[in-house]
């Protein structure tokens, strides 16, 4: 969920936590003693702990570039980290903080953005400037940063240092709302946006490098490792969330036969990744037995795809699997298309999905549908369940409100968030296409409403595309 600070920052020190001494290494350290905090004291110390780390980590890294700059490949032996026997600077910066390698190699790369003092250690990319600045003023962390650096890519002959600039301020107001994964999605989502033929080069660069290892230990076990391009991940996630979302707080289910199967893996005395592990084996057993022209019989995992009427229409654009956060090439959906039925869903001017609903108790299928593509996921704060982990919620209440049964009424939830609407107190309002979350008095008292995130990529692209229409 996304939390307001209604406290004022002073509440930590005020309640005896002060962080003045933290950079004092004449003094001896322990951390601080914390159950005597109320709850606006505790959250507001971890605000300033965030804020002070976010400095430090600045400071890190212009460190970091600077050794980065004093061990450069032209000085040979005499640079830095070669003369201390280090065979790279970010070797060496692992050795001295203690970080991991991802970790020293991020401060190297983010310490180059930082505009140094010495012109020459400059990184010299321009478009990221804005970037440097934000983290030098601790306001950005060295991960967003890093995730923007890698999302956006290099200019070349299509996309222009000025376009990337501009995207990349958009990502600077953008990361304070975003987490570093979904920050580095809307990255690449932005770097497609601008150079659309290259969507499907990308899409078979990530493809190229999937692959699956099997080790043999020394046990008697054996190891897996591999990776998945986002089209195969999106047909192993689903089916290995049918098999474990009741055990990982998965939508709970009217119908009999699927709460009854939903209570016997919740029961299941066999951990998570047991059943998954079982469910992979299963299946292979199954393929391995069926017919050999079929493997798993006529039945195909089912992959939901998204796509814009108008990029549909065009040819070119930016397709959308559900639950994935790369995009895909037409020609893919075009692909599915021959394989699986389409639904058409589409979207008035408010970004709206066509009423589909009936005026029933509980929403259909299609409902279920419309309402993932326009949604996206929950839609509560920064939870990023998605569709399949979804609930129907109705934002009028059925019985005390008269609540209609249609998707304009309705929104996705996850169990979570949907027992915490119900149980706790807080309210859901929509109006103008825009759903609001209003918080119970004990956790927000002047119940500031918290505005749901836009979530679903088809709409996002729908709308894009809508405004730039002539």
């Amino acid at each position: 969920m996304t939390l307001t600070d209604t406290s004022p920052a002073p509440a930590a020190v005020s309640a005896g936590l002060s962080f003045a001494h933290l950079a004092d290494l004449a003094l001896p350290f322990a951390p601080p003693a914390t159950g005597a905090l109320d709850d606006a004291a505790l959250l507001s110390a971890q605000r300033q702990v965030a804020q002070i780390r976010r400095r430090v980590d600045a400071t890190a890294a212009a460190l970091a570039a600077e050794i980065e700059h004093r061990s450069r490949r032209e000085l040979g032996s005499e640079g830095l980290a070669q003369r201390l026997g280090a065979r790279t600077p970010e070797r060496l910066v692992q050795h001295l903080t203690g970080a991991t390698s991802r970790e020293a190699s991020t401060l190297v790369r983010v310490g180059a953005l930082l505009a140094p003092s010495a012109p020459e250690i400059a990184d010299g990319r321009p478009w990221l400037a804005g970037v440097g600045a934000a983290v030098a003023d601790g306001e950005m962390s060295l991960e967003a940063a890093d995730a923007i650096r890698a999302g956006l890519g290099q200019p070349d002959d299509v996309v222009s240092i000025a376009s990337l600039a501009e995207t990349a301020e958009l990502l600077i107001r953008e990361a304070p709302t975003l987490t570093v994964e979904k920050l580095a999605a809307r990255a690449r989502d932005l770097r497609l946006a601008l150079d659309l033929d290259r969507v499907a080069e990308r899409e078979e660069h990530l493809r190229s490098r999937r692959y699956l290892h099997v080790y043999p230990q020394a046990d008697g076990m054996t190891r897996l490792s591999g990776l998945l391009d986002p089209e195969s991940a999106a047909i192993v996630t689903a089916t290995f969330d049918a098999v474990t979302s009741p055990r990982r707080g998965g939508p709970s289910f009217v119908d009999p036969t699927r709460a009854a199967r939903a209570e016997q893996v919740i029961a299941d005395d066999r951990t998570t990744e047991q059943l998954v592990l079982d469910a992979f084996v299963e299946l292979i057993r199954i393929g391995t037995a069926a017919d050999a022209t079929i493997v798993l019989g006529a039945k195909r995992p089912g992959i939901t795809l998204l796509v814009t009427d108008s990029d549909l229409r065009a040819r070119r654009g930016l397709g959308f699997i559900e639950g994935q956060t790369e995009r895909v090439s037409i020609a893919t959906v075009e692909r599915h298309a021959c394989t699986a039925s389409l639904l058409p869903i589409r979207f008035d001017d408010a970004g709206e999905v066509v009423n589909l609903g009936r005026e029933h108790r509980l929403f259909s299928g299609r409902q279920g549908v419309g309402m993932a593509a326009r949604d996206g996921g929950c839609q509560f704060g920064d939870c990023d369940r998605p569709p399949s982990w979804c609930e129907m919620h109705h934002i009028d209440h059925w019985q005390r409100d008269e609540g209609h049964t249609n998707i304009a009424r309705g929104i996705l939830l996850c169990r979570h968030h949907h027992r915490l609407v119900h149980n706790n107190g807080w309210e859901v309002t929509r109006a103008d296409g825009q759903t609001s979350f209003i918080p119970p008095p004990d956790v927000d008292p002047h119940r500031t409403p918290v505005l749901a995130r836009a979530k679903s990529a088809a709409l996002a692209r729908m709308l894009e595309t809508a405004s730039v229409r002539p």
